[in-house]
């Protein structure tokens, strides 16, 4: 991984827990150094106790042995702890940082999955919590116990170390025939919760119109294909697990033999053929380690790519300048707009001037791009080139949290998120209850609150289940004016809303003007733009016309499509026909 964000973000992590695996790491020393008590032990009672029938001998070293275990013991308990601490240590410096990538992400690739990517930060910390890096710390140590496998006799010497590299080699052979295949069904399983998600989230269609067998065997064929890749990966372990456990188990049963054969021929004691077969053991014991601890260690190897991979993709988050609270002058120029993911452009080139506390509409026929100018404007969209401006400044030179607390948005799919109908309204933020009342009571969304189970304190759920489509717009308004933002995009705000519902929009709306807030709206109905200044006509992704609401309005509605909205011999958008036969009405 290469610096930027990549390096504020993990290495930051991992320079924050350094004193912590420093000192794992010399506690591994310790630790190793103790464990020789064992195999010094045996030959102490074999070729000393035994011989001499020395019973203080026996105690005394039997006494040492103990006391020895019980410091490894204890210097174990404190690298566990440490680890753990060290692993809290982590989460706290990567997970707030890594969320923020997360979203900017998805922003950037909406359907790219990088939610995912917050399971690899537990994956990381539990790797630096358990048993793995543990191993790892180990496997430097084991140098100890395979010199003293050379002291006791240097065939012992060299079984080790063939023994130790035939263990590791299998086990790179497990990892380099395994990897493809599981990096494909790791792919594939993704691609099919993904599919499953965005199946079950439209199940009342599934049911209603008969749709489930055949998105179940859409399912089925990428759940299937991932099953037979794991498969595929298995039967290759599978094999490589095999050799490994005869290769452990051979050298176990070569080292007493080989021990018995030295000692026949006087070349050690017995004692010392005891020894040697535990420290033998002693030596493959941390490969042995990271040989069952490989699954941890690819998958975390495989989560810091991933996190790395979307941090440099995503790129760093400049530091910016606190500015100060804007009026809401919104100013575009030459702006062109594509939707992340894609390289067409949706905007072509459009310049506007929206003046402070000004109701502006924008209009315009289906996928003319209005939709698109508003992420635009409020940031939710990157400009591929020209410039969003707010009270003269680059939209880039605004710090987002900062902005965001003076921008209001409704889009035209409203999500409310897993809370009280008041934490909703107030943005998840430090509540204000009589704020929260009031702009409810400006939003004309008071009343409906009170009449819901718990009133302010209902629990909406995910998505504002439990509520219709008319509610949750009405409490996205309310949210979207509170903490009296300077501006306030309405996308299609009445898509949803009763007769009731578009006066209390509209009464919202008026306030919102009065108090100064420039006000953008997106529709489709134009009666909704009566109290406007200024109207905006899109079409095809370019500017059509601008001007004074009643201006544009009549051009809208003259006797004749405007060519620049209707292509000759095309027929009229929904808002043409509607304010046409409103006027031959009144006529």
């Amino acid at each position: 991984m290469s610096g930027g964000v990549a390096d504020s973000v993990l290495r930051d992590g991992l320079r924050a827990i350094r004193p912590v695996l420093l000192t794992v790491f010399v506690f591994a020393f310790f630790t190793n150094l103790l464990l020789f008590a064992a195999p010094l032990y045996m030959l102490q009672v074999y070729d000393r106790v035994l011989l001499s029938r020395n019973e203080a001998t026996l105690f005394g070293i039997t006494a040492i042995a103990a006391l020895a275990l019980a410091v490894y013991a204890a210097l174990e308990m404190l690298r566990s702890r440490l680890l753990v601490r060290g692993g809290m240590i982590f989460d706290r410096t990567v997970a707030g940082p890594a969320f923020a990538l997360v979203h900017r992400a998805t922003l950037l690739r909406p359907q790219a999955g990088h939610e995912a990517s917050l399971r690899d930060v537990d994956v990381l910390r539990e790797f630096l919590t358990g048993g793995a890096l543990l191993a790892l710390c180990d496997l430097p140590w084991a140098s100890l116990f395979l010199v003293a496998c050379f002291i006791l006799h240097p065939w012992f010497g060299w079984m080790a170390l063939l023994g130790g590299g035939t263990l590791l080699g299998l086990t790179l052979l497990t990892d380099l025939t395994t990897r493809r295949p599981l990096d494909a069904a790791g792919q594939a399983a993704r691609e099919a919760g993904e599919r499953a998600r965005t199946t079950f989230r439209s199940g009342e269609v599934l049911r209603a119109m008969g749709m489930l067998g055949a998105l179940r065997t859409r399912w089925l064929r990428r759940h299937d294909a991932a099953i037979l890749l794991q498969a595929r990966a298995s039967d290759r372990a599978g094999l490589t697990a095999a050799a490994t456990k005869f290769a452990r188990m051979l050298l176990q049963t070569m080292v007493l033999g080989l021990g018995a054969y030295l000692a026949i021929h006087r070349e050690i004691s017995a004692g010392s053929m005891i020894a040697a077969s535990i420290i033998m053991g002693r030596t493959l014991a941390p490969i042995e380690a990271v040989v069952g601890h490989w699954k941890s260690l690819t998958a975390a190897r495989s989560s810091y790519a991933r996190l790395a991979e979307m941090a440099a993709r995503v790129g760093p988050e400049p530091e910016r300048l606190t500015l100060p609270r804007p009026r809401g002058l919104i100013e575009t120029e030459n702006l062109v707009v594509t939707a992340p993911g894609s390289a067409a452009a949706i905007l072509h080139g459009v310049s506007v001037r929206l003046e402070p506390g000004s109701v502006v509409g924008i209009i315009g026929p289906s996928a003319a791009g209005k939709s698109t100018l508003v992420r635009a404007i409020t940031g939710v969209w990157p400009v591929a080139s020209g410039t969003v401006r707010i009270d003269g400044a680059d939209l880039r030179h605004w710090d987002p949290q900062a902005l965001g607390q003076h921008i209001g948005y409704l889009p035209q799919d409203v999500e409310l998120f897993d809370g009280t109908v008041a934490q909703n309204i107030a943005r998840f933020g430090a509540q204000d209850d009589a704020a929260i009342v009031s702009v409810a009571q400006r939003a004309g969304c008071h009343d409906l609150i009170q009449a819901l189970p718990e009133g302010y304190n209902t629990r909406i759920g995910s998505g504002g289940h439990g509520l219709s489509g008319g509610q949750r717009q009405r409490i996205a308004l309310a949210r979207a004016m509170y903490g009296e933002p300077s501006l306030i995009v309405l996308d299609e705000p009445n898509a949803s809303l009763d007769q009731a519902g578009e006066a209390a929009l509209m009464r919202a709306v008026a306030d919102l003007r009065q108090r100064g807030t420039t006000v953008v709206i997106v529709t489709h109905k134009v009666g909704l733009l009566a109290g406007a200044d200024w109207v905006l006509m899109l079409d095809g992704g370019t500017l059509r016309g601008a001007g004074p609401a009643d201006q544009i309005l009549a051009q809208v509605s003259g006797p004749r499509p405007v060519p620049a909205l209707v292509a000759a011999g095309a027929p009229a958008p929904p808002e043409v026909r509607r304010v046409a036969e409103a006027q031959r009405s009144a006529g």
